[in-house]
């Protein structure tokens, strides 16, 4: 299997289309209209089983199954339907998730704590910070920090995506351990930025949203973590406005 392939492979995953699944949707690509057992011989599984990715496949629109000549020839549809089909999942789960909130919040009699580590974990806090559903995040940000782990990168892709959700951000950060002069205010970015008044570096990262409080920890920690309490939130709120206040 070529590095290509198994790149795409990883990202077919990502949307939730994995093992033998991926692995005959991209044969189906690669070879144009095909059999189905040409198309299994191809990537390396049974007949068996390749008949029965046929039929998940075709309930996900992703193939089509096409009579030509007396054979039946299994046709990969254009790309564009995944992600169709990822927008309609999406769409419908916007749909739903007040009533999963409103059951979720229900079932809490106090404080709930989510602890994530690695790359990954911290990615999964910033998602869940861009899920807020208010309009204006606050944030106390350790820059240095932040650009050794998750790094540079993984912050632009943060920064594109809180723009296209349209979620204002208010940031207070250490004039001591600015390393670069990136993402300053900006009204294009939806970000208002000020500078704590003494000298102490920030050790670590905290958002403030909605009921919720999310701490990105050092380099050296190696986690996230998500703090679900209202009254904890709140009294984060008022040491960010008492700090904002003093902050230039």
């Amino acid at each position: 299997m070529s590095e290509k392939t198994d790149k795409m492979e990883i990202g077919l995953a990502r949307i939730g289309m994995t093992g033998k699944r991926a692995r005959f949707y991209l044969a189906a690509l690669q070879l144009g209209p095909a059999t189905v057992q040409e198309i299994a011989r191809h990537c390396g599984i049974t007949r068996t089983t390749a008949y029965s990715l046929v039929e998940k496949l075709s309930e996900e629109g992703v193939i089509t199954l096409l009579q030509k000549g007396g054979r039946t020839n299994v046709v990969a549809e254009d790309p564009e339907v995944l992600l169709r089909n990822l927008d309609d999942r999406r769409s419908a789960l916007s749909d739903l998730l007040p009533e999963l909130r409103s059951i979720y919040a229900g079932g809490q009699s106090g404080p709930r704590f989510r602890l994530y580590e690695g790359v990954e974990g911290i990615r999964t806090v910033l998602n869940s910070v861009l899920m807020a559903q208010a309009d204006t995040l606050c944030g106390i940000l350790s820059m240095r920090e932040l650009l050794q782990f998750p790094g540079r990168e993984e912050l632009a892709r943060f920064v594109a995506k809180r723009v296209e959700v349209e979620k204002t951000l208010r940031v207070i950060r250490a004039a001591s351990e600015e390393v670069d002069t990136i993402w300053n205010t900006s009204e294009e970015e939806l970000r208002q930025v000020r500078f704590t008044p003494t000298a102490s570096p920030l050790l670590m990262t905290t958002f403030v949203y909605d009921d919720q409080v999310a701490i990105i920890s050092s380099e050296r920690e190696n986690y996230g973590l998500i703090i679900e309490s209202a009254g904890y939130a709140n009294v984060q709120k008022t040491l960010f406005e008492s700090l904002w206040v003093a902050s230039q």
